[in-house]
């Protein structure tokens, strides 16, 4: 399609976008705007998910450099602003500390121990709010524990993160907010470059291939990204999650009852709600997507929580259902970016899932509390789950 005519500027507080997604899928898939929040570019919004994969999937065409831009300010240097050999030798650096033999470590010394303290502290009561007692506390306790930061401090450090991965939207509290986080680091990680402790600071600042290692901007630029990204993208989807079983009783039960489908009920959130629905690419030189004309230099933005929903790829799109034949989706992305936590994100979930319905029986919406809801436009979650259940 060539869509030479700009549209207005999106409305990033909407609550519900899908239906305008819907609408541009259907009518102008590769939309230019006649505003952005990055500068004076040209920007385009990619809302199919075969567009959507091409361009993720083509670096040398659409570089990832404009996320120096949108994050650098708040995350630093870090890989997402990054494209080629570079961005290659910077992720088989970090990447060690994500393998499978890693994961299993996490999943028995950690995840599950976090998880099952805080249940420990709501299943006496038959009722609590979920978001506020297990889901936005959870992820950020287990990414603390494997970076090595003090629990005692995640409050602290979670409220710093939500302003960093916000602040594009707010960013003198989000440049606050960096330079905070990166001063509390610094002091762990110089302690660490003393004495190693056998966790994941540790582990960059001794991280070595083919003689090449981590400058100290990309150590923290890593620990920037990692803290914001790896917590608050996981911890919205898990409550995504949630709330798609609480809405339907018949299939929670069903989960309940079917352990074995918990890996269906993550992926299946994954791509009906996935927690950060766009990812920026800039056009490396002249191109088109679809038929449509994209100049050099052009902002594009790709709609992954559009192309979840696309029509196209997925029948009943708009529909939960566990029983959907298995599709990769593009939550995590795709390409040499991929996000590199997607295991554990995973991992995070499927113990999650499982552990709330082993340690809170008979769980359900409090039919006196107001409906969660999903909302969001470049970030989805509910603000709140009010549950009851079975104390024990």
């Amino acid at each position: 399609m060539d869509d030479s005519k700009p549209s207005s500027a999106l409305d990033l507080s909407v609550a519900q976008p899908y239906p305008l997604w819907a609408r541009i899928r259907a009518e102008r898939p590769v939309m230019r705007l006649e505003a952005s929040s990055v500068g004076p570019a040209p920007t385009f919004l990619v809302s199919r998910h075969e567009d959507a994969e091409r361009v993720l999937r083509d670096p040398e065409t659409f570089s990832s450099a404009i996320n120096n831009e949108i994050a650098g300010k708040y995350m630093g240097e870090s890989m997402l602003g990054m494209d080629g050999d570079e961005h290659r030798q910077y992720r088989d650096l970090v990447a060690h500390a994500f393998r499978a033999s890693v994961l299993d470590r996490w999943d028995g010394a950690l995840v599950r121990p976090t998880l099952h303290a805080l249940l420990d502290g709501i299943a006496p009561a038959g009722r609590a709010d979920l978001m506020r007692d297990v889901v936005l506390k959870y992820p950020v306790q287990v990414i603390c524990g494997i970076i090595g930061v003090p629990l005692h401090d995640q409050e602290q450090l979670a409220r710093w993160s939500e302003e960093i991965i916000q602040g594009p939207l707010d960013p003198p509290r989000g440049v606050a907010s960096s330079r905070a986080m990166r001063g509390y680091l610094a002091g762990i990680v110089e302690a660490r470059r003393r004495e190693p402790a056998g966790d994941l600071i540790s582990e960059l600042l001794a991280a070595e291939i083919d003689g090449q290692r981590l400058t100290e901007e990309r150590i923290y630029g890593f620990l920037l990204l990692l803290l914001p990204a790896g917590a608050e993208t996981t911890l919205r989807v898990l409550g995504n999650a949630l709330v798609a079983l609480l809405t339907r009783p018949a299939m929670m039960a069903q989960v309940v009852a079917d352990r074995s489908l918990i890996p269906a009920v993550v992926e299946e959130t994954l791509r009906w709600e996935t927690s950060v629905t766009l990812i920026s690419r800039v056009a490396a030189r002249d191109t088109e997507i679809a038929g449509c004309p994209i100049p050099a230099g052009a902002v594009i933005n790709v709609l992954t929580g559009s192309a979840g929903r696309d029509e196209a790829r997925y029948a009943a799109a708009d529909a939960f259902r566990l029983d959907r034949p298995p599709q990769r989706h593009l939550a995590f992305g795709t390409g040499p970016h991929q996000c590199l936590g997607l295991h554990l994100a995973r991992l995070e979930m499927r113990v999650g899932l499982d552990a709330i319905l082993d340690r809170l029986p008979n769980l359900r919406l409090d039919p006196d509390a107001p409906a969660p809801e999903i909302k969001g436009f470049a970030f989805r979650n509910p603000d709140a789950i009010h549950v009851l259940f079975d104390p024990s």
